[in-house]
C-alpha cells in the first residue's frame, strides 16, 4: 500500500487529477474528534500503509498542531511525519494533491516526506481581494491598505513563491503596495507568474471577477481551469470573505515525478530515513554540514 497521505481538514482534500491518485484520510482537531479516537485512527492508517505523512497548514489553530504531536507521541511511532506549510488554504490542498499523486510512485516515504518543502516551491498561490486592509499574511505597504477601505478596490496578490501585490480594476491594472512592479507604459501589471506550464485551480468567494481566469491564466500560459469550492479557512487567511483564491501548479504526474527524483537523496544521520533537501520530513533533523577539510601543511 502507498504512503498515507493525511490532512487536518476537508478543506484541504482536492478532487482527484485521474482515477489513481488515492484518496487522502482526515485526521480532525480536538474540537471535533476525542483523542482516543484521534489515536485509533492514527493507528489503522499505520497498520493499513506502514507510514503517515500528514500536512498542516501554519496558520491551523495551534490546539490541532499540539493534538498531532500527542498522538504520534502516544503511539510511540516514529512512522508518523508532521508536515507544515506556509501556503494559503488553496495552495496547501494542492500540495496535498501532489503528494498524493505521488504517493502512489516508487518514492520512499521520506523521499515523499521531505518532498513537500521542494513542491511548495512550484505552487505560484495567491487571491484576487476586495481589500487588503486587514491582509496581514503578505507584505503590502501602507498605500494599499489605505486603498484597501475604497468601495470598489481589488487587488491581485500573490502569497507564494514571492509576496506581490497589484492593483487591478477595470483599466486592466494599477500597480500598489509593497512588491508590485511596473511593467511598460501603459501596459497592466500582472503578477509574477511561472516560467513553466501550470494548471489553475481557483475558488469563488464573495467577489465577483473572473481576472484569474481570464487575464492572469492567458498571461501566465495555463494550460487548463478548474474550479472548487472554497476553503472555510479562505477568508481568515486573507482577512477578507470578498475574494477568489487561485493556485497555479504542476498536475503531470510525470513532471511531478522527474522533479522529486531528480533532487539527490541523502540519509537522515538521526532517524535514519531517505530525504532530499537539507531536512528530514520526519523527525525534523538538519542534514549535517560537511566538515571542512584541512588544507595539507607546506614545509
Amino acid at each position: 500500500m502507498p504512503t498515507a497521505i493525511a490532512v487536518t481538514s476537508p478543506d484541504l482534500v482536492l478532487p482527484p487529477t485521474d482515477p489513481q491518485t488515492p484518496p487522502a484520510a482526515v485526521l480532525p482537531g480536538p474540537a471535533t474528534r476525542p483523542l482516543d479516537a484521534a489515536v485509533a485512527d492514527a493507528q489503522l492508517l499505520l497498520e493499513r500503509h506502514g507510514h503517515v505523512i500528514v500536512v498542516c497548514p501554519a496558520s491551523a489553530p495551534a490546539a490541532e498542531e499540539r493534538r498531532l504531536h500527542t498522538v504520534r507521541s502516544l503511539l510511540e511511532s516514529d512512522r508518523i511525519a508532521i508536515v507544515r506549510t506556509e501556503l494559503p488554504p488553496l495552495g496547501a490542498a494542492v500540495l496535498v494533491r501532489q503528494l498524493r499523486q505521488l504517493s502512489g510512485c516508487d518514492f520512499s516515504p521520506g523521499v515523499l516526506a521531505s518532498a513537500a518543502r521542494l513542491l511548495t516551491h512550484y505552487v505560484y498561490a495567491g487571491a484576487v481581494l476586495g481589500s487588503v486592509a486587514k491582509l496581514d499574511r503578505v507584505p503590502v505597504g501602507l498605500t494599499s491598505h489605505v486603498k484597501g477601505w475604497l468601495p470598489g478596490a481589488q487587488f491581485g496578490v500573490l502569497a507564494g513563491p514571492v509576496a506581490e501585490l497589484v492593483r487591478i480594476g477595470s483599466g486592466g491594472g494599477q500597480a500598489s503596495g509593497a512588491g508590485s512592479r511596473s511593467g511598460r507604459p501603459g501596459a497592466p501589471d500582472i503578477l509574477t507568474g511561472p516560467e513553466f506550464t501550470t494548471d489553475l485551480v481557483l475558488a469563488r468567494g464573495q467577489l465577483q471577477t473572473d481576472w484569474p481566469a481570464t487575464v492572469l491564466a492567458p498571461r501566465w500560459q495555463v494550460r487548463a481551469v478548474q474550479e472548487t469550492t472554497l476553503p472555510e479557512s479562505s477568508p481568515r487567511w486573507w482577512g477578507t470573505g470578498k475574494l477568489v483564491e487561485f493556485a497555479a501548479h504542476l498536475s503531470d504526474l510525470s513532471v511531478l515525478y522527474q522533479l522529486v527524483a531528480s533532487v539527490r537523496r541523502e540519509t537522515c544521520h538521526w532517524c535514519r530515513m531517505e530525504l532530499i533537501g537539507d531536512r528530514c520530513g520526519f523527525c525534523a533533523a538538519p542534514l549535517p554540514t560537511a566538515e571542512p577539510i584541512a588544507a595539507p601543511l607546506s614545509r
